[in-house]
């Protein structure tokens, strides 16, 4: 089977290398083009080139879904397209391309979270199942018959980026087994039940601010959906300077209670908890602006001064 893949994401590069350690034939990669990124601004490639160390053509055009791009991709006389969290939405003249069509990873059980932001938005639900769909690609979004599931179980605790190692791994032999029966011509295609569909919309920078008057168990998904990154982050007090905390990992606490914002541990053995709206919340892993990310304990160790939460 000739394939073409088409994914940008740290997600999407697992796959891509799993594929690839299983022979399974590329060839060739479309990822986004490479980007500015941090303080130095200085041009960086997407995961998935990064993580490509073999002789295939990589393309990283602005726009997949021109009719340039489209006769370039023409060129291979791909069986299939498998994208998986590529960041563009593909247009019909490419989903057209190739023999058996498009097909793509969902980071979700479908027809639940279709869209930019499944993980996040099933830990911010306090979900405790979610999973990986494959789905033919139509042109709309997340919408095309499902070829198969996986399950996966969400502890109370688990991080956004501890959920996507599950679903990469519950990802890959589900995705060879698909491949293998379009190969044999036994696909099987079930439609999405419409009366179940729900969306993961984009994750905003609102998404990210800590609001103490929420509920502690609220913030607790907050912080671990958005966990290692971008972060769920509050305002600080250390002395007279106000400093941005990034909060990584957290445990609710629902039988403490005390003023939104107040600080109700500060000790280097016992942690820093913090009152919420309804319970508390303790912080195990933070980052200070400027800082790395680093144990409670370790923190509250190296402050010296005075502390307090907007």
């Amino acid at each position: 089977m000739k394939i073409v893949f088409f994914g940008t994401s740290p997600f999407a590069a697992r796959i891509l290398s799993f594929l690839l350690s299983q022979n399974v034939e590329i060839l060739a990669v479309v990822t986004r083009p490479d980007r500015p990124r941090g303080r130095s601004q200085q041009l960086t490639p997407p995961p998935v080139k990064e993580a490509l160390n073999q002789d295939i053509p990589v393309h990283q055009p602005e726009k997949a879904s021109t009719p340039e791009f489209a006769a370039t991709l023409a060129e291979y006389k791909a069986d299939l397209f498998v994208v998986v969290a590529y960041g563009e939405i593909i247009k019909q003249n490419i989903l057209d391309i190739p023999k058996w069509g498009c097909i793509n990873i969902h980071a979700s059980l479908l027809p639940k979270y279709r869209g930019a932001a499944p993980m996040q938005r099933c830990l911010l639900a306090g979900d405790p199942l979610t999973g990986v769909t494959i789905i033919e690609m139509v042109l709309k979004m997340d919408a095309g018959d499902m070829l198969g599931t996986a399950e996966v179980a969400v502890s109370p605790s688990m991080t956004c980026g501890e959920l996507e190692e599950k679903l990469v791994t519950a990802s890959c032999p589900l995705l060879l087994k698909i491949l293998h029966d379009f190969e044999q011509g036994t696909v099987k295609r079930i439609p999405q039940n419409q009366d179940g569909v729900t969306f993961a919309h984009k994750i905003t920078p609102e998404d990210e601010k800590i609001n103490w008057t929420d509920p502690a168990q609220d913030l607790h998904n907050r912080i671990r959906a958005l966990s290692p990154a971008p972060g769920a982050w509050c305002t600080l007090w250390v002395g007279s300077e106000a400093k941005r905390l990034k909060i990584k990992r957290s445990a609710p606490i629902l039988e403490k209670k005390g003023q939104p914002g107040e600080i109700l541990v500060f000790d280097a053995k016992e942690g820093l908890q913090i009152a919420c709206g309804q319970g508390a919340l303790a912080l195990l892993e933070v980052q200070l602006e400027g800082k790395k990310t680093m144990k409670t304990e370790d923190f509250i160790k190296g402050v010296h001064c005075s502390i307090s939460f907007l």
